[in-house]
């Protein structure tokens, strides 16, 4: 079996996600150190606009100055590589409010921003997982629903035999 396992933590941390906002209650995790980050004029206005709707997520955004924002609290699910992911994980929100528009985004494209903060709260392709990540990760696929595909719709593991296994490195010739 070979796991993609960006694609199986996306799904983990989005239903997780999706269980949390049903439950009205996202646990959140403080920043050691606030992310101030730039922000374009049309950024600055989708988050002046959707502010509140950032805290429901769980994320804890405010105005730094007129070109900056400050990150400084994430849900718990997503705080991996947060300083890098972040900036990219609120201009990526931001761009979905955007897009979805008007003043009920969260209920009618709730599943496509949580998607959004699922991606950037997974592990990265290259990153090497220990043993023990390894196993947590199996453990948390096999509890969660939909864990055979992401949130994009792609396969989150395959199953090779051993004769697939066996062609791939060109042996039995």
């Amino acid at each position: 079996m070979i796991v993609d396992m960006h694609a199986a933590h996306e799904r983990i941390c989005y239903e997780k996600l999706k269980r949390q906002m049903d439950a009205s209650r996202i646990p959140t995790q403080q920043l050691l150190i606030p992310l101030v980050f730039s922000v374009n004029p049309l950024e600055m206005a989708a988050f002046e606009e959707h502010e509140a709707e950032l805290q429901s997520l769980g994320l804890d955004v405010g105005a730094a100055s007129p070109e900056h924002l400050t990150l400084r609290t994430v849900p718990a699910v997503i705080v991996a590589d947060i300083e890098h992911e972040g900036p990219r994980l609120i201009r990526d929100i931001l761009d979905d409010f955007r897009e979805f528009g008007g003043t009920q985004v969260l209920e009618k494209h709730r599943n496509e921003i949580l998607s959004t903060m699922a991606c950037h709260g997974a592990v990265r392709a290259h990153r090497i997982l220990n043993l023990d990540e390894m196993n947590a990760l199996l453990r948390e696929m096999e509890k969660t629903d939909r864990a055979d595909e992401c949130n994009h719709g792609r396969p989150t593991w395959i199953q090779m035999s051993l004769d697939d296994l066996d062609q791939l490195f060109l042996r039995g010739r």
